[in-house]
């Protein structure tokens, strides 16, 4: 089994269709001051298992500060079925809708670990101050 991808967002569902649906991915913040929370980020993680994959894994998260300290960390266990007949994969998307500590200015990091093994990061830039006015390109 192995990560296809993850990422932060604003929102994520999963329509009748059984479609993974993503909607405004970021990987930067501008917040006022710190500390601070950015609530109800949406931690999106699709994992693609295989035959063989079937049975119970081990699926863990920790959000890390920008000096690499660990702010908090959660696990919990899934259950793998066969895939479908006609397919050689399965899609499981994890959706997790959480509250965001932030501590200090520069990198955080999500680190996904899958069976006690790091898996993927995920990068959160995070900027104090005032937002920057976009520049238009233009020159007058």
């Amino acid at each position: 089994m192995h990560v296809s991808f993850a990422l932060f967002a604003d929102a994520a569902n999963i329509s009748q269709e059984g479609k993974l649906n993503i909607l405004g991915v970021f990987d930067a913040l501008q917040i006022g001051s710190l500390p601070a929370v950015h609530p109800r980020a949406t931690l999106v993680v699709r994992l693609k298992a295989e035959e063989g994959d079937e049975g119970m894994h081990t699926l863990a998260f920790g959000w890390m500060g920008p000096d690499g300290g660990e702010i908090w960390s959660s696990s919990g266990e899934i259950e793998v079925g066969s895939p479908p007949p006609g397919s050689y994969e399965l899609d499981i998307p994890v959706i997790a809708a959480i509250d965001l500590p932030l501590q200090a200015a520069g990198a955080h990091t999500m680190r996904v670990d899958l069976d006690g093994e790091l898996r993927a990061e995920i990068f959160l830039h995070v900027r104090v101050g005032a937002p920057i006015a976009p520049v238009s390109g233009l020159v007058s």
